[in-house]
């Protein structure tokens, strides 16, 4: 049973006068900053989905995002900037800025064993220059997408620091062959997976992520996600902060099964509208943009924007971007999550246009919770022996 929010805080209380230590210490991650006022486009954001889950992206998805330019410019007091965290790897550390991904399991970062032109721009590890590093004998590692970008490589043991927690033998994916998405990215270094471990792709033995090491030593088993909209949010792991938070937590239980933070919600509503019971089966995944929700709810919601498109040539819905958008409801267990209007305008799609935050899941075989619902809410993401999602709003 997952601990009361009065013994968490109480732990949490605790660690403001403990000694460092490297066992039972809470520590807090913040977001970077970096390309502030730039982020991908809406039919590129849509398609990196689909490729994640390995699933093949409808036509107008692909087709749009073909001809988009990928990034679009953006004010930073308007809309969302990008955020990465640092991650120190190897001895003497090395510093990566990597994504947080609730909805993966691999710790994979560019390498020494990448081309001098898929390293160019990119921080990288060099597992030669580590003091502390050995190769995982036999081991590899691949991730592939249905598109067929992706990337594999070789595995090594090595010391990782996040915040205040190290791990000295953490499998680390070095890339050794890359996809060309990957490497225009230059702000972003690798990814640190936090979803559960029966989905890491290390072959033949399957390998731990970094929060499945470390959550034996924090004070308690949990790590918390409070993303911003247009500033830098942070990631707690081992303690709640009841200051990121107003009201009571809702937890839901997990399943596991498929190695992603899935749970089931009960409906939705749009605006003041009445609420529909629907049993929506969903993931929470900090490392998706959007919000998918099924054909039915996304429909509902933009029928009550005024000019709202489902559009062949976006690959999804635009509207004007002068309108006045309602916010959603979505309902977890008895817990009502509110997602404000003002974030679901996404960004600037063509013209007066803008591409919606809110897209359907046609095709993936589940919703996605990503930063759109996420930057709304307090998320707590419990790793006991029975794993929970707890929810709660903020301050918005």
């Amino acid at each position: 049973m997952l601990p009361t929010l009065a013994q968490i805080t109480a732990a949490a209380a605790l660690l403001s006068v403990a000694s460092a230590t490297p066992f039972k210490q809470g520590f807090r991650v913040e977001q970077q900053v970096h390309r502030p006022g730039f982020k991908t486009s809406g039919p590129a954001a849509m398609l990196k989905t689909y490729q994640k889950y390995g699933k093949e992206a409808p036509a107008a998805v692909q087709a749009a995002a073909a001809v988009s330019t990928g990034t679009v410019a953006a004010n930073p007091e308007e809309y969302d900037s990008e955020y990465l965290e640092a991650v120190k790897i190897g001895t003497p550390g090395v510093t990566l800025m990597l994504d947080f991904d609730t909805g993966s399991s691999d710790l994979w970062v560019f390498s020494s064993e990448l081309s001098a032109s898929n390293q160019a721009g990119h921080s990288i590890y060099n597992p030669s220059k580590s003091s502390t590093s050995s190769v995982l004998s036999g081991a590899t590692w691949d991730i592939s997408y249905g598109d067929g970008s992706g990337a594999s490589g070789n595995v090594y043991k090595d010391t990782v620091s996040v915040g205040a927690s190290t791990f000295p033998s953490q499998a680390v994916e070095a890339a050794k062959t890359i996809s060309s998405q990957f490497v225009q990215d230059t702000d972003n270094d690798g990814l640190l997976g936090l979803a559960f471990d029966s989905i890491n792709t290390v072959s033949p033995t399957q390998q731990k992520t970094f929060f499945s090491n470390i959550k034996a030593s924090l004070p308690s088993p949990v790590f918390t996600a409070n993303l911003k909209k247009g500033a830098v949010g942070s990631y707690n792991f081992g303690y709640i902060d009841a200051s990121e938070h107003t009201g009571t937590i809702t937890y839901v239980n997990v399943n596991t099964g498929n190695g992603f933070w899935e749970f089931t919600g009960n409906g939705y509503a749009v605006g003041s509208g009445a609420f529909v019971t629907s049993s929506i089966d969903a993931i929470a995944d900090t490392g998706t943009t959007l919000l998918y929700l099924p054909a039915a709810a996304v429909k509902a919601y933009y029928a009550k924007v005024s000019g709202a498109t489902n559009s062949n040539a976006a690959g999804g819905y635009i509207f004007p971007c002068s309108a006045t958008l309602p916010s959603i409801t979505l309902g977890i267990g008895s817990y009502k999550a509110v997602v404000p209007g003002s974030y679901i305008n996404y960004a600037p799609y063509s013209g007066s246009q803008c591409f919606g935050g809110i897209q359907s899941n046609a095709g993936i075989g589940f919703s996605i919770y990503g930063d759109i619902f996420l930057k709304s809410q307090f998320v707590v993401f419990s790793g006991a022996a029975t794993p929970q999602l707890g929810f709660a709003p903020k301050p918005t």
